[in-house]
């Protein structure tokens, strides 16, 4: 699914350093920079399994990634398949105070598996407010006995190869920009485009190794770098291009 990079040199464009490849602008506002995750698939036609047909089950508690949950909805639907059929099957789940929770799933996932059989399943999630079927293969054991999420969490990574991005690749922000002369700090924003596509952001970490997760369409997009500094309103524009 990711893919390797190779990075192409383009021509220097800042007035005030000729061996610097990057451009530079003056913003007033901090860019609101975000990948736009809507898409236009129909709403499936799940139907729920007949539990009957199963002696096993596990207690599959899902939450849904950081940056899908603002578009979470009461209309939002989680499935899970075993080889192409239907095994579990549920909307978001309720707090004792009645009030919904940001993206969470409580799903009950059958099977006649042994209890030591552990299965590739496909899990699913539909977003009614994004026309998005968010899907991601992992495995799991459907045994009585069995639970998931429960103590921690489970927070599948749903936007790593979707549907409308399906070439996936990390960058390090950090030596991108020492290589283009830009000094990073931490606390500075960074983000991918192509074109005017926001195709992924990130925050710079104290640390200095900030992975920039890319999102592509196709293979071979080349996607620019922007780098936002906050204390001089500066946005500097990478001349150098990563492709997918």
């Amino acid at each position: 699914m990711c893919l390797l990079a190779s990075l192409v040199l383009g021509a220097c464009s800042s007035d005030d350093d000729k061996n610097a490849t990057y451009g530079v602008t003056t913003l007033h506002e901090a860019p609101e920079w975000q990948v736009d995750w809507s898409n236009d698939q129909a709403r499936p036609d799940w139907t729920e399994p007949d539990e009957s047909l199963y002696e096993n089950w596990t207690i599959l508690i899902v939450q849904i990634e950081e940056a899908l949950r603002p578009f979470a909805s009461e209309d939002d639907m989680m499935a899970i398949f075993v080889n192409g059929e239907l095994r579990g099957l549920t909307g978001p789940a309720f707090r004792e105070d009645s009030q919904r929770d940001n993206g969470r799933f409580v799903m009950k996932a059958y099977g006649n598996e042994t209890e030591t059989e552990t299965l590739n399943v496909s899990l699913q999630y539909y977003s009614h407010r994004l026309k998005h079927l968010f899907t991601l293969a992992d495995n799991l054991t459907l045994d009585s006995d069995e639970s998931v999420g429960i103590d921690e969490d489970y927070i599948p990574e749903f936007t790593s190869g979707s549907a409308k991005y399906p070439v996936v690749k990390t960058v390090t922000v950090e030596s991108l920009l020492t290589k283009a002369g830009i000094t990073p700090a931490p606390g500075n924003m960074v983000a991918a485009f192509v074109g005017e596509e926001c195709r992924g952001q990130a925050t710079l970490v104290a640390s200095g190794n900030t992975g920039l997760v890319v999102y592509g369409r196709s293979a071979g997009e080349a996607v620019t770098l922007k780098y936002y500094e906050a204390a001089t309103g500066r946005l500097f524009t990478l001349t150098e291009t990563v492709k997918m």
